[in-house]
């Protein structure tokens, strides 16, 4: 990565090589969430990474990559396992207007992500503590566009978690890796769950370089009310 670019200008071209330009508002909130989030991470470990053009590269510019699927933007989406607030926050600084959900069961990550949000001014984002297989059985069940999850799980897992929350005709990304390996072993979860494939977006981040898969999951039926199942068994015995 070269050097002599700021972070500012970091975001600004590896935001224009994924087709998106940023406002002057919207990279003002973006530095403030790079500098609030490193500040807390020196007390709570909310992320791995330590430098200013990691975090762009690797949280937001990664994050944005989303953007880049939506022929029509979602009305609402619901991001499972959010962390740090990844990818669904900074989507929201880049599509004003829609509809956030962030369900997170760690404590300490909720704390920052209730901060972060009212210190960017950022309208329409509900947070809720709680894990996923909880909330999947009441008002949230089958009620958004678009399901998120990035870094919680292996597909196969994740589908049981996210694909709950998807109404028929909504769809789940996946962010993954350039192994595809997680697609052949999902297939049974994606049968029983009311999910199909429809497409894969492969591309690499900018400056760095990494692959990624985007896996577009379209709900194509409602999900069994069997699913999920209780907390902690998605991961223990995935489908």
């Amino acid at each position: 990565m070269d050097k002599e670019l700021s972070v500012e200008e970091i975001l600004i071209k590896g935001a224009e090589q994924l087709g998106l330009s940023l406002s002057k508002s919207q990279t003002e909130k973006f530095i403030t969430y790079l500098r609030d989030l490193k500040a807390w991470n020196k007390r709570f470990n909310l992320t791995a990474l330590k430098k200013d053009t990691e975090i762009i590269v690797k949280h937001f510019l990664d994050s944005l990559t989303l953007c880049q699927l939506f022929h029509q933007v979602p009305k609402n989406l619901v991001d499972i396992g959010p962390g740090a607030g990844f990818p669904s926050l900074p989507i929201k600084i880049y599509l004003t207007d829609i509809e956030c959900t962030l369900i997170e069961a760690n404590g300490k990550k909720v704390s920052f992500l209730k901060y972060i949000i009212h210190r960017l001014n950022l309208k329409g984002v509900f947070l809720i503590k709680a894990r996923a297989e909880e909330m999947a059985r009441g008002d949230l069940r089958e009620r958004f566009d678009l399901a998120v999850g990035r870094g919680v799980a292996r597909l196969n897992v994740l589908l049981e978690y996210a694909l709950p929350y998807v109404k028929i005709g909504g769809c789940m990304i996946a962010q993954k890796g350039k192994n595809f390996q997680e697609i052949e072993e999902a297939q049974k979860a994606l049968s029983l769950l009311g999910g199909r494939v429809t497409w894969i977006k492969s591309l690499k981040l900018p400056f760095s370089g990494e692959h990624r898969n985007l896996i577009m999951i379209e709900k194509v039926k409602s999900t069994p009310l069997t699913y999920p199942r209780r907390p902690g068994i998605p991961e223990k015995r995935p489908l």
